[in-house]
């Protein structure tokens, strides 16, 4: 084990692999590491700088890919050289990559990464996401053992409800309202407003949701009413950079429902997602890999 990592709970050995899928949306992002983020009328000088594929599809792809192999991620990107650039960088990450093309651009972003870890953003046009109707291999989701969805239409929500486990995040509330279909999962966060939510929006409880707070742990409350916390995993290292941490987590806890886990022992290794990415500059240089738990 590398970094001092100590194993979760894993299924037994004798268990298949597992098949993931995501649906969800890309964004190209230029990272900057600063001091301190600027003020109104302030200029700041980054003191290193990177740019590649992220946003919370792509990071929870390539979580997935890392840890079983086998990823399919079904999105969209604009017909520009970013969007070119975006299809073959993932794909070099390991996920394979669908993308359906689009004549309006891929989506930027500028992400400032301050002394603390802690990073803020700001998007740049609207955000692509894939459509039921793009010419995806949707079929494939029915024999997915686990689905993590991001971004879509309702028609996708439903194609993506196939697999055998469905994930989502809660920033897209209203979309999964709209899709109408059961969740057996719903992550979101104690501490970004854009994924705080009501889950009695939705007509189908979920059968688990989860609320992060990061270094604080979470919250969980199952479909039946059970309800606790889960404790968060110490970093495998200094904290460098907390971009693509919750994304990360959510694809654990995606794998881990598709592998039969146990509510804790999901909710763990998916803090241990989490814990790595954040101790590894950009969202994938610390991932968790699945040489990592056995």
């Amino acid at each position: 084990m590398c970094r001092g990592y100590r194993r979760p709970l894993v299924p037994d050995a004798t268990l298949p692999p597992v098949r993931t899928a995501v649906v969800g949306h890309v964004e190209w992002i230029e990272f900057g590491k600063v001091d301190h983020v600027p003020k109104a009328g302030e200029i700041v000088h980054a003191t290193e700088w990177w740019e590649e594929p992220a946003g919370g599809g792509a990071v929870a792809a390539v979580q997935l890919h890392k840890l079983s192999g086998d990823c399919t991620f079904l999105t969209a990107l604009g017909r520009d050289a970013v969007g070119k650039r975006a299809h073959l960088e993932l794909e070099s990450l390991g996920p394979r990559v669908e993308a359906a093309r689009r004549s309006e651009p891929t989506r930027r972003a500028v992400t400032f990464i301050d002394t603390s870890g802690e990073r803020t953003i700001t998007t740049l046009g609207e955000r692509l996401h894939p459509l039921a109707e793009d010419p995806l291999q949707w079929d494939e989701l029915a024999s997915v053992d686990a689905v993590y969805l991001t971004a879509g239409d309702e028609a996708a929500v439903r194609a993506a409800r196939a697999a055998r486990v469905l994930v989502a995040t809660s920033r897209v509330m209203s979309l999964l309202a709209g899709a109408d279909v059961p969740l057996d999962a719903l992550v979101g966060s104690r501490r970004d407003p854009a994924e705080r939510f009501d889950p009695s929006v939705l007509s189908h409880r979920p059968g688990l949701i989860v609320w992060t707070d990061g270094m604080n742990g979470g919250e969980y409350e199952t479909g039946d009413g059970a309800s606790g916390t889960y404790d968060a995993v110490p970093l495998p290292g200094p904290l460098v950079d907390t971009y693509g941490g919750g994304d990360s987590f959510a694809a654990g806890l995606t794998f881990a429902l598709g592998a039969r886990y146990a509510v804790p022992e999901a909710l763990r290794l998916a803090a241990t997602c989490g814990a790595w990415c954040v101790a590894g500059r950009g969202p994938y240089q610390g991932q968790l890999t699945a040489a990592d738990i056995h």
